[in-house]
């Protein structure tokens, strides 16, 4: 578990309303990540998302795709060390 990395991806665009947290769960779960993807206020998504740096970096690539539900126009990413307090990984 040493080798995990913790993302922190604050996703623009048109991403609420719009099956985009449930999207990325999904996503995240096929890549075996454990975290979440909430609402802000201001309209944005933020995922956390952690794992190994490869999945979570694909993550990223899929989040950035152009596949999502709704539109994205920017995805803004944190990196850090794992801290391993989630046990899947949720919608808020």
């Amino acid at each position: 578990m040493s080798d995990d990395v913790r993302l922190s991806a604050w996703v623009h665009g048109l991403v609420q309303g719009v099956g985009f947290r449930w999207w990325t769960r999904a996503r995240a779960l096929e890549l075996g990540l454990t975290g979440y993807a909430r609402n802000t206020p201001d309209g944005r998504v933020h995922v956390i998302a952690e794992g190994s740096r490869g999945n979570c970096e694909k993550l990223v690539g899929l989040l950035r795709s152009g596949t999502t539900p709704g539109r994205v126009d920017l995805v803004v990413e944190d990196w850090g060390a794992a801290q391993s307090e989630f046990s899947g990984f949720v919608e808020r």
